[in-house]
């Protein structure tokens, strides 16, 4: 068994020991178990609120390297070729708290059949498909903002 507890540099990408495929939820997460690319347990606890990056490196209690890397998973794809529409479709998912993949002129979601129809509505192309799912971290996501009144 492989036990995380800490995240490394892209300086230790030269020696990486194997790689743990995780998808959005699984990445948002500081502490779970997961299954290396060569079978191996991996448990990791990292510090909370902070969501691991597909590419990030983690060191293990013995010395070796983890890579982060993205599962394919179930998303909803809209595009547009229309600006202003692609415009009004991210302002209409951020309106509702959606976590949102933003592409040139594509989105992707995790599926729901509300907003598939809200986006399709709003004259965006729409296709259920496989890709690995990175949405945006959010405008507090970086630290340093605090919410005051």
């Amino acid at each position: 068994m492989l036990e995380v507890y800490e995240r490394q540099t892209a300086a230790a990408a030269d020696n990486i020991h194997a790689q743990v495929v995780l998808d959005h939820l699984q990445r948002e997460r500081g502490r779970f178990k997961a299954e290396s690319s060569n079978g191996e347990e991996v448990r990791i606890f990292l510090e909370r609120g902070q969501t691991l990056q597909v590419g990030e490196i983690l060191k293990t209690r013995c010395g070796k390297f983890l890579q982060v890397d993205g599962a394919r998973e179930a998303v909803l794809e809209a595009s547009t070729d229309d600006a202003l529409l692609f415009s009004r479709a991210c302002y209409h998912l951020g309106n509702r708290h959606t976590k949102v993949q933003i592409g040139a002129g594509w989105l992707r979601i995790s599926p729901d059949h509300v907003l598939e129809e809200m986006l399709s509505e709003l004259g965006l192309a729409t296709v259920s498909t496989q890709a690995v799912f990175v949405p945006e971290s959010g405008a507090y996501a970086r630290g340093g903002h605090g919410h005051h009144h």
